[in-house]
């Protein structure tokens, strides 16, 4: 009985630009995609404000390129702190290699 719960998918309605999407999502999706919605809404009244855009799919297109790159660049910037702490992590080896006298 609780796994058939589990199971069940909730219907919900999303506004982006206008228009109305429904969806039929997992519970524990609801959330994430609420602030998603109100995220991309939020940032395309800025677009709207602050450019000439022609038309909405314009201001979709600014919105997914912002998201998308801060997608992209928070990847490089943990590939970068990666790299960072593994040449950290080899100079501490080194160091304690030479004191062990290795």
């Amino acid at each position: 009985m609780i796994a058939k719960i589990m199971d069940e998918k909730l219907k919900i309605k999303l506004s982006i630009a206008d228009r109305v999407y429904p969806l039929t999502i997992d519970p524990k999706q609801e959330e994430g995609l609420r602030r998603a919605a109100k995220s991309i809404e939020s940032l395309a009244k800025k677009f709207e404000q602050n450019y000439a855009v022609r038309d909405k799919q314009d201001v979709l297109a600014m919105c997914a390129l912002q998201f998308a790159s801060k997608i992209e660049q928070s990847g490089i910037d943990r590939s970068e702190n990666a790299e960072a702490a593994i040449e950290r992590l080899k100079a501490l080896d080194e160091l304690v290699h030479s004191k062990l006298g290795e």
